[in-house]
């Protein structure tokens, strides 16, 4: 197993992050493994670029699949929102345990935060859906919000380990912080980009310390 550069082993990934399966439960072909992918892939790339009122029609095609393929995977348009949702969850955690295994502990800070950045613009493409999806679905949110945070004190947890960060910050706190900050629509993304350079100037170890009533 892979192991952070210059800190302990990288940890498995907290329950939550399921292997495809059919709906009786197996474990899906590889074919079928691939179409569901592909379709993922497709849809998370026409959702960024027509909004979450994009065709299924026009996400099959963009997979390279027919529609009746993308129908037998996802039976409905909510189904295929959640796929997107919990594949940019897990390609987060991903991007966790790689910039604690390649990089430095600040530039890792740095690297996740670009990540975490790439994560909200999609969840804040399919906004509407989501909720609709987490009333649905509650636990799916639960399992969620475990790994977003797990990521995130996986990456400053090292940090605050080695120095880098000052240690009265927690991977909570700035789950809470940033969140907003980069799914608000309200905010554009250059602020938003400014917004998260004063949280990461404030992180710093050395950053002065207020403390209000």
């Amino acid at each position: 197993m892979a192991t952070q550069k210059g800190s302990t082993e990288l940890v498995s990934p907290p329950p939550g992050a399921d292997e495809a399966e059919t709906h009786d439960g197996r474990p899906m072909r590889a074919d079928a493994r691939r179409n569901r992918e592909l379709l993922v892939a497709a849809a998370k790339d026409v959702f960024s670029k027509q909004g979450a009122g994009a065709s299924m029609e026009a996400i099959a095609k963009e997979a390279g699949v027919g529609v009746g393929t993308l129908y037998r995977h996802f039976p409905n348009r909510l189904d295929l929102v959640e796929a997107v949702y919990q594949t940019d969850v897990g390609e987060l955690w991903e991007s966790a345990q790689r910039v604690v295994a390649e990089l430095e502990p600040w530039p890792a800070v740095e690297a996740f935060f670009v990540a975490f950045r790439r994560y909200a613009q999609t969840k804040q493409a399919l906004m509407a859906e989501l909720h609709q999806a987490f009333e649905k679905n509650p636990e799916m949110r639960s399992r969620a919000r475990g790994l977003i945070e797990a990521s995130f004190d996986l990456v400053i947890d090292r940090a605050k380990a080695a120095g880098a960060v000052r240690g009265d910050v927690t991977g909570s706190d700035l789950m809470q912080l940033v969140s907003p900050v980069c799914t608000n629509t309200a905010i554009d993304p250059d602020q938003a980009g400014r917004l998260l350079s004063m949280v990461l100037d404030g992180m710093r170890a050395d950053a002065a310390r207020t403390t209000l009533a």
